[in-house]
C-alpha cells in the first residue's frame, strides 16, 4: 500500500498547491492513504475549522501538527470535534487532543499514525523516544501499519528517532523545518525514513514568510509583521510503499511539485 506523507502546508497557497497537484501524486503513485501536516495551514500560524475542512475534503485521512497547533484560538473547540486531528502526544497530560489516530484504509488495512515533537531547541514537553515506546506497547495488536510524523527542529534529534523506532514502524518522517531533506532511505529493520518532508507553500519566500520581512529582522535586528508570502507555490512530501503483512516499507520516494508542473 502506498501513504502519502505531506509536508507543512503553508496558508492558502499551501493548500492551494495540494488541491492543484494532489490528482497527478494519487494518479502517479496510486496513493491509499494522506497524511498532511496542517499545524501552519491558516495564514501560516495554526489551524481554524474552514482550513481544516478543506483538507478533510481532499481526501486527507490524518492531520498532524506541531508547535504552531496552538496559535489560533478556535482550535480548543476544533480539536475535540475532529478526531483525525492530531497534536504532538508528547504534550503533557490535560492538553486537548491527542497525537495518535488508528485509522482503517480503504482496503482495510489498519494504519497508526502518531504525531510527536522533539524537545532539542524546542519547548520542553515530556520526552518523544519514551513516549513512542509507550504508545507502541500499548497499540500492540491494533494496527498492521504505524507511520510516525516527528516535528522537531534538531536533525540529529530526527536521525535518532528513526533508528530507534527502526523495524517497529513503517516510516519515521520529519517535519517543522520547512526544508526537504535528501536522505530518504529505508533502514535496514525496514523502517523508512526522511529527516524533513519539506513544505507545501510558497518558494519564493523565506520558509514561507514573505521574504522582506524576514530580511529586516535578520539585517536590522528590528521587529517585523511576518507574513504568508505567496509566489512559486509547491507541494512537497513522501510516498511510502508499504506491505502491510509486515508492516514494514519497501520503498520511500521524494515528492516536490512546482507551480507550473503539469
Amino acid at each position: 500500500m502506498k501513504i502519502f506523507l505531506v509536508g507543512d502546508v503553508i496558508g492558502e497557497p499551501g493548500r492551494k498547491a495540494l488541491a492543484r497537484h494532489l490528482p497527478e501524486v494519487r494518479e502517479r503513485h496510486g496513493v491509499d492513504y494522506l497524511v498532511v501536516n496542517v499545524e501552519n495551514l491558516a495564514g501560516g500560524f495554526g489551524v481554524t475549522a474552514p482550513t481544516c475542512r478543506e483538507i478533510v475534503d481532499l481526501g486527507a485521512d490524518v492531520l498532524t501538527s506541531g508547535n504552531h497547533i496552538w496559535d489560533k484560538r478556535d482550535v480548543f473547540d476544533l480539536i475535540p470535534a475532529e478526531p483525525r486531528l492530531l497534536r504532538p502526544h508528547n504534550y503533557p497530560p490535560g492538553c486537548p487532543g491527542t497525537g495518535l489516530h488508528v485509522g482503517t484504509s480503504r482496503e482495510g488495512v489498519r494504519i497508526a499514525v502518531l504525531n510527536l515533537q522533539g524537545r532539542v531547541f524546542m519547548p520542553p514537553i515530556d520526552c518523544p523516544f519514551r513516549v513512542a515506546d509507550a504508545v507502541l506497547a500499548e497499540i500492540r495488536g491494533q494496527a498492521d501499519v504505524v507511520v510516525v510524523d516527528l516535528h522537531a527542529e534538531a536533525t540529529s534529534e530526527k536521525v535518532a528517532m528513526g533508528w530507534h523506532l527502526d523495524g517497529r514502524v513503517a516510516a519515521v518522517v520529519g517535519t517543522h523545518t520547512h526544508i526537504q531533506t535528501a536522505d530518504e532511505r529505508v533502514l535496514p529493520g525496514g523502517t523508512a525514513y526522511l529527516t524533513d518532508l519539506g513544505m507545501t507553500g510558497p518558494y519564493d519566500s523565506v520558509i514561507g514568510v514573505d521574504t522582506q520581512a524576514v530580511l529586516g529582522r535578520f539585517v536590522n535586528a528590528l521587529p517585523a509583521r511576518f507574513e504568508t508570502a505567496k509566489g512559486n507555490p509547491r507541494l512537497c512530501g513522501a510516498v511510502v510503499d508499504v506491505d502491510p503483512g509486515t508492516g514494514r516499507a519497501r520503498s520511500i520516494v521524494r515528492v516536490s511539485l512546482p507551480a507550473a508542473a503539469a
